[in-house]
């Protein structure tokens, strides 16, 4: 912390988190979707902010190629580089969940120590880690962004599966496993999980 962090104080404003949920009619959380690339993190995602936004609820996705056209586009892809990513969509999903809105952060988030992490900024009562697993061989096979055949041919370096590790949660709050289950079924167990978790 500089010596000019020191000096600041934070500012409370009149409306309180409480009003702006009792507003829109639900709490708000934020929804960590951490799994391999190809395993169904964004598509699932997407498809419970459509269910939430049918059913007049604040949401909000927050897609880990998307934040890195703009946010977090002056980041590389090293391992510091990809902590400070996750850090900065920590903070931010946080600032959202108290404007009452229900966030979902699509992320690989490899690292056990970078979900906790982000698990320590947003705070307990409203980070919850949904672990989207499918198995490599599928999820290479599927190679929706053309990634996985890029990292096997060498051109990208450090990727999650091939030449670096993914720790796999050992007990996330949700688990959604779509080598078995069809995109609604997940979409259906997903959409049924934040229901419990954010009523008033």
């Amino acid at each position: 912390m500089s010596e000019e962090q020191k000096h600041l104080t934070r500012f409370r404003g009149e409306v309180s988190r409480r009003d702006r949920e009792e507003f829109c009619g639900h709490r708000s959380a934020v929804l960590w979707f951490t799994g391999l690339s190809g395993s169904g993190k964004s598509t699932i995602a997407h498809g419970v902010e459509k269910r939430l936004h049918d059913a007049g609820m604040r949401s909000y996705v927050f897609d880990g190629d998307n934040v890195r056209h703009g946010l977090c586009s002056d980041l590389s892809f090293s391992p510091a580089a990809r902590t400070e990513n996750i850090r900065r969509i920590a903070e931010v999903s946080k600032l959202f969940a108290e404007n009452s809105t229900i966030c979902m952060c699509a992320f690989i988030s490899p690292l056990m120590s970078d979900r906790e992490m982000a698990r320590e900024i947003i705070g307990d009562d409203d980070f919850y880690e949904i672990f989207v697993t499918c198995p490599l061989s599928v999820c290479e096979a599927r190679d929706v962004k053309g990634y996985y055949k890029l990292a096997r041919e060498g051109k990208i370096k450090n990727y999650t599966g091939i030449s670096a590790p993914y720790e796999a949660p050992d007990n996330p709050d949700l688990l959604v496993d779509t080598d078995v289950e069809t995109l609604e079924e997940s979409i259906d167990k997903v959409f049924g999980f934040i229901l419990e978790k954010v009523r008033l």
